[in-house]
């Protein structure tokens, strides 16, 4: 089985960390004799889920749906759940990676490009931190694990805002002194790896004035035009934007400074909120899959569907503005979890946008391929 699964192209693993999770993927260009298609191709994929919780698994599956690993099992971090990935490899696969690619969600100002991981880019993503101080730590010690792992391989780190690199700068402003734009204080926008996967799928046939949604547990919009982000609504941090599953988005800094000076949270309590406890967790006293609000919603229950109601119409709200951006629209794009598979939150999400010209026509569901588009970017540096 290892050599049928090996390819016969140097094989790139690509790890995608969230928050309790490790989704990965194992891709080689060519893989079958009568392959024509240059693209990447999935030789595994799979996922470690519940890292952290007693209730944790593994799933490894090949490129034809057949399950290779099924187990239940706990993991205590990110890097107990790769050395089990890797040990499974091995069992599977004959050849090692040639190359890692690693989802960094934040760069800081400095790291604004793909690129191959280095002491002096590890060093700047040291000294980003403070950027994203949920996200940079565990993305180090997810490297750091991979490189002992597999020490004579290339690295890459991928960073999931650089695709809103060309974001101008009337969209990338906060309305602030100019210092604090001149440190770094911007909208760096996120999703950007989902983004250009959708660039990808539709290639030429990308018309100029395109709105992609990726809706998931982490969700935001952005609007492109000729195929380049002109803007997006997730900023400094992927809290930012609309509400999402236990993010608050965008809130009045008046709300802040209220919990600041009389609810006396400090910066901690302040992240803790903002980021677990908010969003359709918070407006629904405890529950942020949208599926569940949906069940909780037909079964007669107010409070979940007035959650749903305040998340898509949040969504409609920007999806007017980016109409209003672009000077009309001509394909609206869904993807992530909720987008892919809510036809609740799409249908609520674009009611009443007839009169700004959004038509059902134009409106397709894609799904996301993130570690495919790793994949591409990390073949693409090893070529240089």
């Amino acid at each position: 089985m290892g050599e049928e699964l090996a390819g016969k192209g140097d094989l790139i693993l690509v790890l995608n960390s969230g928050s309790s999770s490790l989704k990965f993927g194992v891709y080689v260009r060519g893989a079958n004799d009568n392959d024509n298609d240059n693209d990447e191709k999935p030789l595994l994929t799979g996922s470690a889920d519940g890292i952290g919780r007693s209730n944790g698994s593994l799933r490894i599956r090949s490129a034809d749906g057949k399950s290779l690993v099924q187990q239940d099992s706990s993991h205590e971090s990110q890097e107990h759940a790769l050395r089990t990935l890797a040990e499974a490899m091995r069992e599977h696969i004959s050849k090692a990676p040639a190359a890692v690619g690693h989802r960094v969600v934040h760069g800081g100002p400095k790291l604004r490009t793909h690129q191959l991981i280095t002491p002096q880019v590890l060093e700047e993503l040291r000294k980003a931190t403070h950027f994203a101080p949920l996200h940079i730590p565990q993305a180090l010690s997810l490297i750091a694990a991979a490189q002992l792992i597999f020490p004579s391989t290339a690295h890459f780190a991928c960073f999931d805002n650089a695709f809103h690199s060309t974001i101008p700068e009337i969209a990338a402003r906060f309305p602030l002194p100019r210092s604090y734009f001149d440190a770094g204080i911007r909208r760096y926008g996120f999703h950007g790896l989902s983004y250009e996967s959708l660039v990808n799928h539709f290639g030429e046939k990308l018309p100029g004035r395109a709105i992609f949604a990726h809706l998931g547990n982490g969700s935001s919009l952005c609007a492109l035009r000729n195929g380049t982000s002109i803007d997006t609504t997730m900023g400094l941090t992927p809290t930012g934007g609309i509400p999402m599953g236990t993010r608050s988005g965008d809130l009045d800094p008046g709300v802040l400074l209220y919990l600041l000076r009389n609810e006396k949270l400090d910066a901690n309590g302040l992240e803790d909120l903002l980021n677990h406890r908010s969003g359709l967790f918070g407006l629904s006293s405890g529950e942020s899959d949208v599926k569940a609000l949906e069940e909780r919603s037909r079964s007669n229950d107010p409070e979940a569907t007035l959650t749903l109601d305040i998340f898509a119409v949040s969504i409609r709200k920007m999806i007017g503005a980016y109409i209003a951006l672009l000077g009309g629209v001509d394909v609206l794009v869904f993807t992530g979890g909720i987008g892919e598979h809510s036809n609740r939150i799409r249908s609520a999400a674009t009611a009443g946008l007839e009169a700004l010209g959004l038509t059902a026509d134009k409106i397709q569901v894609v799904p996301a391929r993130e570690e495919q588009q790793m994949a591409r970017h990390c073949r693409r540096m090893m070529a240089r």
